[in-house]
């Protein structure tokens, strides 16, 4: 039985993930922790992090992962079914029409109208996850050690695109060495 409530949760997130694999952590984060009470928030932002230590799409990652922490082998199973079949039967049906109208006005207006919401669902991510990164209001505020690696990490992406892998293992070591 789980094993088809992971393959089913995880082929909504399939089927409505506009926009690749960061589009889709909110929907699962809704099937996961909200839904299917699989995982809690601290939980779900952990497999996160560690799923964005390693290589490979996060989706996957995170549907392997709930999958085989649910049900086991058949669970992660199930669970990568669920995100990469829909999005694979998709673009096999709808490839000839997005190559025939992809330049079109109507298209490009679609695409126009998903790009922003995909930002705010992944700010919303953001939002939900800053109590367990920092620690809960008001005292999230005295934990200026996580905000300065945080802004540190931002810059050192948008300034000068250091890699996300390396800074990954940099906010480990820190961590590791400062915020134990």
């Amino acid at each position: 039985m789980e094993t088809f409530k992971l393959l089913w949760s995880f082929a909504k997130v399939g089927l409505f993930g506009f926009g690749g694999g960061p589009s889709m952590i909110p929907l699962i984060q809704e099937e996961v922790v909200d839904i299917q009470h699989w995982l809690s928030k601290e939980e779900f932002l952990d497999a996160y992090a560690f799923g964005s230590a390693l290589p490979g799409p996060i989706a996957t990652k995170m549907a392997g992962y709930v999958g085989f922490k649910v049900a086991g082998w058949p669970g992660a199973a199930a669970g990568l079914m669920g995100v990469t079949v829909p999005t694979i039967l998709a673009m096999l049906a709808l490839g000839g029409l997005y190559l025939r109208y992809r330049d079109t006005d109507l298209f490009s207006a679609f695409l126009s109208g998903v790009r922003p919401v995909v930002v705010a669902l992944l700010a919303v991510v953001v939002w939900e996850f800053t109590p367990s990164a920092f620690g809960a209001p008001p005292t999230w505020l005295a934990n200026w050690a996580s905000w300065g690696l945080a802004l540190l990490a931002f810059v050192a992406a948008v300034r000068f695109g250091v890699h996300p892998a390396i800074l990954i293992v940099v906010g480990g070591a820190f961590g590791t060495l400062f915020l134990r």
